[in-house]
């Protein structure tokens, strides 16, 4: 009965993290095809070159492959609330700015944040299937930087969504990593891999 009960956990797993690659996928496009929206509708130049932006969670980590695959998901969904988070203040602050001038990006990043919700949601069940619930938000996220002036902002927002689409790579590869038989029987570090 064990093993039936071991078999059905694996086989949700793999289907879950196959439909998180997918999703990470389509959601990467979405972001790529918005940057274009947003570099245009802003006036800016796609190859403004940025150093770390304040507030966004870096998709980079440099011991990737030391990462249980416990640490991979707890990390990506800390990065979607984040994300959920910070678009719906550029979300707000689109509306503000343009009215209704620009429905067009509007649409597109709010349907990028729904993306980026289910996502999230996505990433819990993952976690509660391996009898770890997700952990509680602890707030709506950080804010963006309120000492930015305008254009600052519109470079801030073009951070946000970089990162984005790099975190959108980095999540298939972590739920790639997931289904391998190495972490796919557990995500819970086994004994030798606790400190």
């Amino acid at each position: 009965m064990a093993a039936a009960d071991s078999s059905s956990v694996a086989l949700r797993r793999r289907d879950l993290c196959s439909r998180g690659i997918r999703l990470a996928g389509k959601m990467r496009s979405d972001v790529i095809n918005l940057l274009d929206t947003y570099v245009e509708q802003q006036g800016l130049d796609a190859s403004a070159s940025m150093a770390v932006v304040e507030g966004v969670p870096m998709a980079a980590v440099e011991h990737w492959d030391e990462q249980t695959g416990t640490q991979r998901l707890l990390e990506n969904l800390a990065a979607y609330r984040a994300f959920r988070a910070l678009l719906a203040q550029m979300l707000e602050e689109q509306r503000e700015q343009l009215g209704e001038a620009d429905a067009a990006l509007g649409r597109a990043l709010a349907a990028v944040l729904l993306q980026v919700s289910a996502f999230a949601y996505h990433l819990e069940e993952l976690l509660r299937l391996e009898s770890r619930g997700p952990p509680s938000e602890e707030g709506a996220g950080p804010p963006p930087p309120s000492h930015l002036g305008l254009f600052e902002r519109k470079l801030w927002g073009l951070g946000v969504l970089r990162e984005l689409a790099q975190w959108a790579v980095r999540s298939a590869r972590d739920l790639r990593q997931l289904t391998k038989p190495s972490l796919g029987s557990s995500l819970a570090p086994s004994p030798a891999e606790s400190p």
